[in-house]
């Protein structure tokens, strides 16, 4: 090893960089961010409906403006290209684009989303668009929703629609987000839209997101250029247990299995795994998978989108019931947290899980190209008396993740892009306004947008393609 020279500058103390091409992002959901929600004909969703009723949301907050973006667009597109970034991470309005759940497109709007990818690209960002962000039209609630298998043909049709008219100018497609979230909050512990509470249902509804991916990909690819990427972006977390008992071994294996498995499996294996059947097997006989099913769920995908927060600690035993997580058929296994250490609203704080569950992946399922489509953290922001935003945490947060991230490249796991969440402050689900993720932070009054220190540390990373040090940069 030679010593540095004038020529050869010392590399050993540089910022850790990503590699050449590293695609840098901020996402948002359009329920939680666009308000209008009666405008240019759309129609009511799943959520819109959950929302109105008393208690489901913190404060009774509702949507109805969130932070206006359908006709602030313009204005938070020049502070992303502020911001740096090369990739905004957006979902499309199901019921905004399509009122009644089939039939044609509602031209208005589509439009906005044209004019949305539009305003886009003319600031150098690439559009990441997400199909389904959990708000279906609620005339297709009333039809059963994911619990009825038409709804998976419903989506395809959809899907079609935006793609035809986007396809053009949109590089990557992600068919659903988070599909657990759909399944599991929605369907066994109630606390997301619809607000169902049913064991069987919720394996049935997972299945049927898992089978309209499948058909949603094969809408896409027949709509699409073939240069455009298709994914779909998925929740998946790490297991664990504080003691290692053969007991609590096996709550691991059963939560690894709803949690991670169920989706993964039929996603890159073509198949739900034998253990999870077998555990569940007292509430269902699994009749609604039918054939041919797998093999359309395991369409093939050209990157996979991951978001992280946090991983989870059961344990085997009686306990106090978790509203957040549910463990449809596994009486016994409990959720629990950790003594100490940092957690959110999320869980605790694990950077290195990130890392893990990278690697994880790969190992079991192979070199499948993954963004990291969310990671953030909420905290409580404030604008102070010199008109910054001190978000310390959050920047501790991001340098911790994206070290942890760097770290699973260098393992060689092919990872390609990471999309913070979120771009900006906003409705978030049923915690209301009471949690601030954004880079971005909104007054609620006047809808100011200010940005976060955050956001100007993230915009160093993005010019670097590095990590820089954790030290605020100043406004500017």
């Amino acid at each position: 090893m030679t010593a540095p020279t004038e020529t050869a500058p010392d590399r050993r103390h540089a910022p850790p960089e990503f590699p050449a091409g590293f695609r840098w992002g901020a996402a948002t959901a359009a329920f939680q961010v666009e308000g209008a929600l009666d405008a240019d004909g759309r129609t009511p969703s799943v959520w819109d409906t959950f929302t109105a009723v008393p208690g489901r949301v913190d404060n009774g907050d509702r949507a109805d403006l969130a932070v206006d973006h359908y006709r602030r667009y313009r204005d938070d597109v020049a502070l992303m290209a502020q911001l740096g970034l090369n990739t905004y991470r957006f979902s499309v309005s199901w019921p905004r684009v399509q009122p009644d759940g089939r039939g044609a497109a509602n031209p208005k709007g589509l439009d906005f989303y044209s004019r949305l990818v539009d305003e886009l690209l003319a600031n150098g960002i690439e559009p990441m668009l997400t199909l389904y962000h959990w708000d279906h039209p609620q005339v297709l609630q009333d039809a059963g929703g994911w619990a009825n298998r038409d709804m998976t043909e419903r989506f395809a049709d959809y899907a079609s629609l935006v793609a035809a008219r986007l396809g053009d100018r949109v590089p990557l497609w992600v068919t659903l987000n988070e599909p657990w979230c759909t399944a599991f909050l929605g369907h066994a512990s109630g606390i997301h839209a619809p607000g169902v509470a049913d064991d069987a249902t919720t394996l049935t509804v997972a299945h049927h997101l898992n089978l309209a991916h499948g058909l949603g990909v094969q809408a896409l690819r027949a709509a699409l250029p073939g240069t455009a990427q298709v994914s779909i972006a998925l929740n998946p977390a790490p297991v664990r247990t504080p003691v290692d008992t053969p007991e609590n071994q096996d709550a691991v294996r059963r939560a690894d299995a709803l949690r991670n498995r169920i989706f993964l499996d039929p996603l890159l294996r073509g198949q739900y795994p034998a253990d999870l059947i077998a555990d569940t097997a007292h509430i269902t006989d699994w009749g609604f998978v039918r054939d041919g099913d797998l093999a359309t769920a395991t369409a093939p995908i050209d990157v996979l989108g991951v978001n992280y927060y946090t991983p989870l600690y059961v344990a085997a035993g009686p306990g106090p019931a978790d509203p957040y997580n549910r463990w449809v058929g596994s009486d016994g296994l409990v959720h629990i947290a950790p003594a100490d250490g940092p957690s959110t609203i999320h869980g605790v704080v694990d950077a290195a899980a990130l890392r893990e569950l990278l690697n994880r992946i790969r190992h079991d399922y192979g070199p499948v190209p993954i963004v990291i489509a969310e990671n953030g953290v909420a905290s409580p922001d404030i604008v102070g008396p010199d008109g910054r935003v001190d978000d310390a945490g959050r920047v501790a947060y991001l340098h911790a993740h994206l070290a942890a991230l760097h770290d699973a490249i260098t393992d060689g796991v092919d990872v390609r892009g990471y999309v913070m969440w979120s771009l900006i402050d906003n409705f978030e689900w049923v915690y209301g306004y009471s949690q601030r993720f954004g880079l971005i932070h909104v007054d609620r009054d006047t809808q100011r947008r200010t940005v976060k220190d955050s956001g100007h540390w993230f915009r160093q990373v993005i010019a670097a393609n590095a990590i820089p040090p954790l030290d605020p940069p100043a406004a500017g």
